[in-house]
């Protein structure tokens, strides 16, 4: 897979999951508990696992590739 083409699909995979933390972070409490898990289990891992492979991939990369060698 070309390099650009696997930032473009991290890049909008971090966008779409980010933006329903908008909706949680600035909803009325009473009305986003029932999601609550789903953001802490769901929406922020893959924030966070696409947002560190954007930044430290080819870290990443090098780790994984070490260790299966």
């Amino acid at each position: 897979m070309n390099q650009n083409t696997k930032r473009s699909i991290l890049r909008w995979t971090h966008i779409l999951f980010g933006l329903p933390l908008i909706g949680f972070v600035y909803g009325p409490p009473a009305e986003t508990e029932p999601y609550r898990y789903m953001f802490q289990y769901v929406f922020v891992p893959v924030l966070l696992l696409t947002g560190l492979w954007m930044w430290k991939g080819h870290v990443v990369e090098r780790l994984i590739w070490k260790k299966a060698a």
